[in-house]
């Protein structure tokens, strides 16, 4: 048996591409002594089968970000429980989800005045469309933080997508999953919130 099933995987990096413009937090991964490092970090496209980013100097997967060091990269897009109750042919119950990963090599942004750069870019690309805020170069605040954020540059090696979105049922099993999956990931997260903050 062939995993994972054709259906579900994404070939199209276009689409990929449109994943991580959507929703840049990713999960980055990387392995040191056989222990796996992951932080989530927001990590903006650029052209060439790039990504940019930046950690915390004291972070310890930081030291990894670097000297062509391998690391995976999962992007999360929307996703939710498929109830039986929406389709028109009898199915059991499942979960769809859009996901990106990646792997790649990891080069360190040594030129502090090359981060700040990378730092003014991610901000106006994570700003769209309003850009209610822009962050400059001569910012005091960055200015004062910068001794403390690494940036590193990935190339990325390998590409793979996939998209569980009921591509297997029939035509109109397929338009329900996809209603439900907008309706669930527009429902309000107040009371989730509410839970959390009255800690």
């Amino acid at each position: 048996m062939n995993y994972p099933p054709k259906h579900h995987q994404e070939n199209n990096i276009d689409h990929m591409i449109e994943v991580i413009r959507a929703y840049p937090l990713a999960s980055v991964i990387s392995v040191k002594n056989n222990t796996p490092l992951i932080t989530h970090l927001p990590l903006i496209y650029q052209e060439g089968n790039k990504l940019i980013g930046h950690i915390d100097k004291f972070n310890p997967q930081a030291d990894l970000l670097g000297n062509n060091n391998e690391v995976t990269i999962i992007f999360s897009g929307p996703q939710c429980y498929i109830s039986p109750s929406i389709y028109t042919t009898t199915q059991l119950p499942t979960w769809n989800y859009v996901k990106v990963h990646l792997k790649g090599t990891v080069t360190a942004i040594e030129d502090p005045k090359e981060v700040k750069e990378t730092m003014v870019r991610m901000t106006s690309f994570l700003e769209q469309p309003e850009h209610k805020y822009q962050l400059t170069m001569d910012n005091p605040k960055m200015e004062a933080a910068i001794n403390y954020v690494r940036g590193f540059e990935i190339n990325i090696t390998d590409w793979e997508g996939k998209f569980k979105l009921s591509q297997d049922k029939r035509t109109q099993d397929t338009i329900n999953a996809r209603a439900q999956l907008v309706n669930k990931t527009q429902e309000p997260i107040d009371l989730f919130l509410d839970k959390i903050f009255s800690l």
